[in-house]
């Protein structure tokens, strides 16, 4: 089989089992086994593959079919630029999520202190917002928290694969936090718990349970981050949090009355709120 003729009987199969977009997926894991690159592709795509590179190939598409996310089946998932590893044990990086690093970003730009500004991301999972932080603003400090020793493992590789300094905390939200901070970020689980199982199979089956699951009405993490946040802060600091498309006034509610102010709703490319950020009126 040509590599021509394996990347389209791929995409046929994924589109068959109705798996979304199948002619990236196929494109993803015929480069992820081949190392092929679009331009080579077209200049010879009519070669043979090696069989033990089609083996692999069709045996990574079969499991797709199964819905196991294509990110866990090539391990890596590009944000903001940068390759994270992923697992199962990690939620996979997400664009939306880039929306976030972006608008922190700019308040770190603009915070002006003779010791490094002091960065806590919270239910950090692969880590990928705060060595994100790190890598566009070298200058930070940062620590990551999350109640998995597993997705910390994951954390620690992408920092060290990607050069960032930071410390990795098991904790059970605050219980372990010691310190305060400038800016605290956090991507929590907001999913009300009824709604978790309407979620697509690669959600529901694959990414870990705990992160997805914010109780009841979804607002569980994030009523215990405007408490405990307030804790860890120093005077002026920020807060940063990811939010479901629906949370902004609830969210914007539960911080107004544990005392934050300037509070604000950022929407995502599709114009749905995605993110809402704050300052702690010490």
């Amino acid at each position: 089989m040509t590599y021509q003729e394996a990347y389209q009987k791929a995409t046929g199969e994924l589109k068959a089992a109705g798996i979304p977009e199948p002619e990236s997926d196929s494109w993803i894991l015929l480069e992820h086994v081949t190392g092929m690159t679009r331009t080579r592709y077209y200049v010879d795509g009519f070669e043979r593959m090696p069989k033990n590179e089609e083996d692999r190939f069709f045996e990574l598409v079969s499991c797709r079919k199964t819905r196991i996310p294509v990110q866990h089946l090539t391990g890596v998932q590009e944000f903001m630029g940068y390759e994270f590893a992923v697992n199962e044990h990690v939620l996979v990086p997400r664009q939306d999520t880039e929306i976030l690093v972006e608008e922190a970003e700019k308040r770190l730009l603009l915070m002006k202190k003779e010791n490094p500004v002091k960065v806590l991301d919270m239910c950090t999972g692969s880590g990928c917002i705060p060595i994100s932080l790190k890598l566009r603003n070298p200058q930070i400090v940062i620590e990551g928290a999350d109640i998995s020793e597993e997705a910390l493992k994951v954390a620690e590789k992408n920092a060290k694969k990607l050069g960032v300094s930071g410390k990795w905390i098991q904790t059970d939200m605050f219980e372990n936090i010691t310190g305060t901070f400038d800016m605290i970020t956090s991507n929590p689980p907001y999913i009300p718990t009824k709604v978790i199982e309407e979620l697509e199979a690669e959600v529901r089956l694959h990414d870990p349970y705990e992160a997805l699951d914010g109780k009841e009405d979804g607002l569980y993490f994030y009523r215990v981050l405007a408490l405990e946040c307030s804790k860890h802060l120093n005077k002026g600091g920020c807060v940063y949090f990811e939010i479901g498309y629906d949370q902004a006034e609830a969210v914007s509610r539960i911080l107004t009355i544990a005392g934050y102010r300037e509070i604000e709703v950022i929407k995502d490319e599709p114009g749905l709120d995605r993110v809402v950020k704050a300052r702690w009126n010490r």
